[in-house]
């Protein structure tokens, strides 16, 4: 990777939509290169996808709680019947295995409190291994996720 992909994938992490003919303006190629590049990205794996960015409060999803999730057992078996069923569940955004305490964090995004404490006692706490859940609401987003910023010297410059 050299500072013209970087480039590509800064234009691309801000926006998405661009055209190819726009992109290849911003970053100081001709589109034929510039598609070429991006066809390679995405065929290494760097570029992973697209999406759009949606506003949780107009789809009903508003009500965030990141939920802190402790095993009671460690064993492989229990571990993979927990990771399968909490992907399953459709309020869960995101879920990581963390090492120390707790065993997962797990981002859930629901209408609102009502919906959350019927997750929470109907699904979540029946999970299989699980010893102890613990709930954090969002007082207030002061930064919203973003794509890891792209180092400037990386192995891979060429």
């Amino acid at each position: 990777m050299d500072a013209i992909d970087r480039a590509i994938i800064t234009q691309l992490q801000s926006d998405g939509r661009l055209t190819n003919v726009e992109l290849a303006a911003r970053v100081g190629l001709s589109p034929s290169p510039c598609l070429r590049r991006i066809r390679q990205l995405e065929a290494s794996g760097v570029i992973t996808g697209y999406h759009a960015t949606i506003d949780p409060d107009t789809i009903g999803r508003g009500f965030q709680v990141l939920v802190h999730i402790t095993m009671a057992h460690q064993e492989q078996a229990t571990i993979s019947a927990f990771e399968e069923q909490v992907s399953a569940l459709e309020e869960v955004v995101e879920c990581r295995r963390m090492f120390g305490n707790p065993d997962f964090l797990v981002w859930v995004a629901v209408p609102d409190l009502a919906a959350y404490e019927s997750l929470y006692i109907n699904k979540l706490v029946s999970l299989p291994g699980v010893a102890r859940v613990t709930s954090q609401f969002t007082m207030k987003v002061v930064k919203e996720h973003q794509a890891p910023p792209l180092a400037k010297n990386t192995r891979t410059d060429k």
